[in-house]
């Protein structure tokens, strides 16, 4: 094992928190600083110098975006002849919210997230923590090791271990009714809204915003408009903790 491996398992001042992370991702990070910033929640923030709060939320949207990418190629190449409105489908099953929680839990991040108890409550603890601290994690990972060992990772840590993609496919997800349900049982009104894209943006792109009690609480965006309709309510779902 290389000398500056050996010296951050059993010397360094973080020799615990990489040993911790070593047995949950099998591997011995490179900036422990980046792991250490993907545990901890917004409620734990610490502020910068320069005025800013350090958090796992920058980390989050980074990882977000790149679990996304490899959980598409997968099944780009898992299903060859399925169309578009498959795939988003099934992504956003593997993806959303409620299985990240249920990854984080299984891989133990819910012993490494630092937050602040007094500020926390429970439901908001297992409704987005936990996932948030997944995709951070992931963020760090490709920060720390690149795109192709954070794919190589995903897919042998998470994917083949965890997610059985057969059973998923015949698991139905409609978000949009659990939203409209949910929303009828509690007499509200809700509508999805398109909403102007920006400047330079594609108009074949349709940007949707689920309008509950007109308030917008969840938006999705896609080349589909029904697409676009099920990821808002999916986020609408995640914000309402349905």
């Amino acid at each position: 094992m290389p000398i500056l491996k050996l010296y951050k398992l059993y010397i360094s001042p973080e020799k615990e928190f990489v040993k911790k992370l070593k047995n949950i991702l099998g591997f011995i990070p490179g900036n422990v600083t980046l792991y250490k910033m993907a545990f901890r929640h917004r409620s734990a923030a610490k502020v910068l110098k320069n005025g800013s709060r350090s958090s796992n939320e920058r980390l989050e949207f980074l990882g977000d975006a790149v679990l996304g990418s490899v959980i598409a190629e997968l099944l780009f190449k898992h299903y060859p002849y399925k169309e578009e409105g498959f795939l988003t489908e099934m992504r956003s099953k593997i993806v959303n919210r409620a299985n990240l929680n249920q990854l984080a839990k299984k891989m133990g991040f819910d012993k490494m997230i630092q937050f602040d108890q007094r500020s926390v409550s429970i439901q908001t603890k297992h409704n987005s923590m936990l996932g948030d601290a997944f995709e951070a994690i992931i963020g760090a990972i490709y920060m720390d090791k690149g795109y192709n060992f954070t794919k190589e990772f995903l897919l042998r840590r998470i994917v083949k271990p965890h997610i059985d993609i057969h059973t998923l496919e015949l698991t139905e997800t409609n978000f949009k009714s659990k939203l409209i349900e949910w929303c009828q049982r509690h007499g509200k009104d809700i509508i999805f809204e398109l909403v102007e894209n920006g400047e330079g943006e594609s108009n074949k792109l349709f940007t949707i915003s689920a309008v509950v009690e007109g308030e917008k609480v969840g938006i999705g965006r896609d080349y589909n408009k029904k697409n676009a309709e099920k990821l808002a309510a999916e986020k609408a779902c995640e914000a309402l903790s349905i």
